[in-house]
């Protein structure tokens, strides 16, 4: 796993872990249930602060999603 350089801007703590979600983006994607937009996270190991960072989609991701749910 590539090292961030990382320090929290609430507590200056340097470690953390990395997460990833989804989420619908408008009204359609509500109603079929698309989660079109992707955000990584970064959090503090300690006090638990969250990053939050949008990310590319694929349109394959997208499709994925909507077979699976």
């Amino acid at each position: 796993m590539k090292q961030l350089n990382y320090k929290c801007p609430k507590c200056a703590h340097t470690e953390y872990d990395l997460g990833e979600f989804r989420a619908t983006g408008g009204f359609w994607t509500k109603v079929f249930d698309i989660q079109n937009k992707r955000f990584s996270t970064v959090t503090c190991a300690r006090c638990k602060f969250t990053e939050i960072y949008q990310a590319e989609s694929s349109m394959l991701g997208n499709i994925f999603d909507f077979f699976t749910d």
